[in-house]
């Protein structure tokens, strides 16, 4: 399902609309032009030895797509959690998060598309939260929304790291169509 529809404005900053997810028990938001699509939760393949956050991969059309656990990766994995809970998780296939790679984070629940006028909009500074992942907070009548900036869910160090595992595991999947 996609649902990155052209025109929407990618400033942190400005109004758009936002992607509504789940973290454990924290409310948080994506832009909505960071999301390509929703997809439904496939078997990821795990290889031994992965950091924690990484889920695993998704074989996407051949290609070999990274999973981060999200909630984990920022602390916010509800406990309380069980197999259960899991089979309603989703993934979020980003863009633009990897540079000329695809990513998909995995969240406890996506809850909706949002809209969100400029004055709903209160810019943190980069330590406040979340591993200063959140870039601002977003006013709703349910109370606030931590809105999380793409580029900041990653350092340059997992970037890398996430790098070259994902082409290990691109190497993985040619050898099975031969091409290696």
């Amino acid at each position: 399902m996609t649902i990155n529809p052209p025109g929407i404005s990618s400033g942190i900053a400005a109004p758009g609309r936002y992607l509504l997810l789940r973290l454990g028990t924290r409310r948080c938001a994506l832009p909505a032009a960071a999301v390509r699509e929703l997809l439904p939760l496939p078997r990821l393949w795990r290889p031994p030895g992965l950091p924690r956050p990484l889920a695993g991969f998704l074989n996407l059309g051949g290609a070999a797509v990274p999973v981060l656990d999200l909630p984990r990766l920022l602390g916010l994995a509800d406990p309380a959690g069980g197999a259960e809970s899991a089979l309603y998780r989703h993934l979020v296939l980003t863009a633009g998060v990897l540079p000329g790679q695809d990513l998909a984070l995995l969240v406890d629940r996506v809850l909706d598309m949002m809209p969100a006028p400029a004055s709903a909009l209160r810019p943190l500074a980069p330590e406040q939260s979340l591993n200063g992942c959140a870039a601002a907070e977003i006013e709703t009548p349910e109370g606030f929304v931590h809105l999380l900036a793409p580029e900041r869910i990653l350092l340059a160090q997992e970037r890398s790291r996430l790098a070259a595992l994902r082409d290990a595991e691109q190497a993985r999947l040619a050898e099975w169509d031969g091409a290696v």
